[in-house]
């Protein structure tokens, strides 16, 4: 995973990505720090936001003896224009070798500053490579093709489908697979991910995505609907891993932020190693599955959490109508992952209420959420509790519709993740998703789940596990996290900053 050096100078109005490190995968939780991968050219070029892909039969001619060759797509931005070059990496991704002959793709139209954020990947039944770029302030998503990655070629224009908001941003494009077993779909989608800043709906940038046909040039959408990756207001220009097989479930990773107010908000943290502002979401894998009143829904899901998970605090598969308790305070990480099901549902017992909150027992603060269980339920989540930030844009609720199906399999599924200052909640094994951010003033440390009205055949259970600090591993006493630190220039310095997909 790639990410920039510093992404933006906050209250300054800096906004270039000046330089790209590097963070190879482990388990998907674990990053170390490596040398700064692609720097700027100049003073004035910022290095933007892309993707990368592993060169296996040296398309590019740029790898004749090894198939592990990684080609960087990136754009370089300086305030005449927006470009996109390519880097050549002969040793996995570590260190990079820009083509002599950069940019490969240069802006076109009456806009040239806002022409970005090139993903690439493999189309193999038309055996070449498939670009989209982003120009964002006309509403376009192109596609381009090559054979090499070098010599690109326009393919087709995607325009003003679903949110518009003020620009498009961070393109992705990826095949995901349709459920096993659902009746009348194809065995996948092409799903076309934009990013739009400002213009969500409740406020400041969001994703949404449009499902469809791709035949190597053109992206066909089956419908207009707008569909969103999130039902809160943190989950922002998430990228997916390059070269996962369309038969497989799809992965990844997003910002957990929102422009709105993502430069402001605090950095200080009690623990070595929490200096920093911002964060990304947890690895999340993906499918596509029909849902009634909804049809194909992106499924997402949490990948990978057997590395981090630490041991079980409470436990309990009947509690009917009942408390759990768990106090937290000894846990290092000051993370938990929990579980919580309502099985037994009819149509004829949809009552009572599914409640968690999130404590500090010190301040009072909290973070809250459930789920309410008439007819048409609802998922809710309430961050305004929390005393550490204050801004008008920082929406504190959040709902959606969680729709019974009859037809199903009588549960309602509610899991999420809560660090010290993000909270991720998946419904139904992730048939909609919420991420928020929150700042408490003292640690959150103490859980509180609730069940209460639940009808005599409905059964309720919970789980709720400890997760390691993996962040705390890595830190040092300089606050920053180890790895390699890069000289370069002038300056000598340790990077630390939000975090980009590449």
């Amino acid at each position: 995973m790639f990410q920039p050096a510093s992404h933006s100078q906050a209250t300054t109005g800096d906004n270039i990505d000046p330089k790209l490190i590097s963070a190879p995968l482990k388990d998907l939780f674990t990053w170390t720090n490596q040398q700064i991968a692609i720097f700027p050219g100049t003073e004035n070029e910022g290095v933007f936001s892309g993707s990368a892909v592993i060169d296996s039969n040296n398309t590019s001619g740029k790898f004749p003896n090894q198939t592990n060759g990684v080609v960087a797509i990136y754009t370089i931005n300086t305030p005449q224009r927006q470009t996109q070059d390519i880097a050549f990496s002969y040793d996995g991704g570590f260190t990079f070798e820009k083509y002599e002959n950069n940019p490969v793709l240069e802006p076109g139209g009456t806009h040239p500053t806002q022409f970005r954020d090139p993903k690439v990947i493999w189309h193999e039944p038309t055996e070449s490579w498939v670009m989209v770029v982003a120009y964002p302030i006309d509403f376009v998503v192109g596609f381009f093709t090559s054979q090499n990655l070098i010599d690109w070629m326009p393919a087709s224009n995607f325009s003003r489908y679903g949110l518009s908001g003020l620009q498009y941003e961070c393109p992705n494009f990826v095949e995901i697979r349709v459920e096993d077993g659902t009746s009348g779909q194809p065995k996948s989608r092409w799903a076309m991910v934009i990013s739009i800043n400002p213009g969500a709906p409740s406020g400041g940038s969001i994703t949404q995505y449009l499902l469809g046909d791709f035949n190597g040039t053109h992206f066909t959408p089956d419908d207009a609907l707008t569909r969103l990756t999130d039902f809160a207001k943190d989950n922002y220009a998430g990228q997916f891993f390059y070269g996962i097989p369309s038969d497989q479930d799809q992965i990844s990773m997003a910002w957990a932020s929102n422009w709105q107010y993502t430069n402001v908000v605090p950095t200080a943290g009690e623990r070595v190693g929490e200096g920093f502002r911002s964060a990304m979401t947890i690895a999340r894998g993906h499918y596509l599955k029909d849902l009634p009143r909804q049809g194909l829904t992106m499924v997402q899901y949490p990948v990978g959490l057997d590395a981090v998970i630490e041991s079980e605090l409470a436990s309990n598969s009947s509690l009917g109508n009942g408390t759990v308790l768990v106090d937290y305070s000894q846990v290092e990480s000051g993370a938990l992952y929990f579980e919580a099901n309502i099985t037994g549902l009819s149509s004829d017992a949809l009552d009572g209420t599914l409640n968690f909150t999130f404590l500090s027992s010190v301040s009072g603060e909290s973070v809250s959420g459930g789920l309410v269980l008439p007819q048409d339920s609802v998922l809710w989540l309430d961050r305004g509790k929390t005393n550490g930030f204050e801004n008008p844009f920082f929406t504190d609720k959040f709902s959606y519709a969680a729709l019974y199906d009859p037809n199903g399999d009588g549960a309602f599924r509610l899991s999420g993740i809560v660090d010290r200052s993000i909270i991720e909640l998946f419904f139904n094994g992730g048939e909609a998703a919420a991420t928020s951010v929150f700042f408490p003033t003292r640690p959150l440390d103490t859980m509180i789940l609730k069940t209460a009205g639940l009808n005599e055949t409905v059964t309720a259970s919970v789980a709720v596990w400890s997760l390691k600090a993996t962040w705390l591993e890595q830190s040092n006493s300089n606050d920053t996290v180890f790895g390699n630190v890069t000289t370069g220039g002038a300056n000598s310095t340790s990077y630390k900053g939000s975090m980009e997909l590449f």
